[in-house]
């Protein structure tokens, strides 16, 4: 228990948890920028000024005690001012982190495209060996014509035969009604 002691316990309830991804800013100036790019954006900053206007120019005339931004508009300027002021970094963030995705996606091509160089050479290469092997194949015609004069040979061969054995069979009619005995 007492080797415990110095070092310090983890607290079980946290009252702020910090999230597991560190780029939670990163994230949070992207959606940002998405943002302040997009049609939406523009509408409601639209209407905010209309409305800021409006309601200044009016409450102006009203009296003027009631006006809280008269016509210069300083407060609104004052507004816009801040907005660009942290808009502009934010957006500038954005974009490195784009330009560092783009970065590791061309990357990843160089890379994908480097291995379907190689595969594509290694295939040509196999393709050229199975043609150079395919060579010395015998073709269908070739093996056709071979098999051909073999059987011409074959026939001619079994036609001599036949002669032979029709002019022994000629020369010789008694010497098949006698049984041949062999001598020892």
């Amino acid at each position: 228990m007492a080797d415990r002691l110095d070092t310090p316990s983890e607290r079980k309830f946290k009252l702020f948890r910090r999230r597991s991804s560190g780029d939670g800013f990163g994230q949070f100036a992207e959606a940002t920028a998405r943002f302040m790019g997009s049609p939406k954006f523009i509408l409601y900053m639209t209407i905010f000024v209309v409305t800021w206007i409006a309601a200044n120019v009016i409450l102006y005339r009203v009296s003027e005690q009631y006006a809280w931004d008269a016509y210069p508009f300083i407060l609104l300027n004052l507004a816009f001012s801040t907005q660009a002021s942290y808009s502009a970094p934010l957006i500038l963030l954005a974009q490195n982190r784009q330009d560092d995705r783009d970065r590791v996606q061309a990357e990843q091509d160089r890379q994908r495209a480097e291995r379907n160089l190689a595969d594509t050479e290694y295939l040509t290469r196999e393709i050229a060996a199975l043609r150079i092997a395919l060579q010395d194949v015998a073709t269908r015609d070739f093996v056709r014509s071979e098999l051909r004069d073999m059987m011409a040979d074959l026939r001619e061969e079994l036609d001599a035969r036949d002669e032979k054995a029709e002019s022994i069979d000629n020369d010789n009619p008694a010497d098949l009604s006698t049984p041949r005995t062999t001598e020892s």
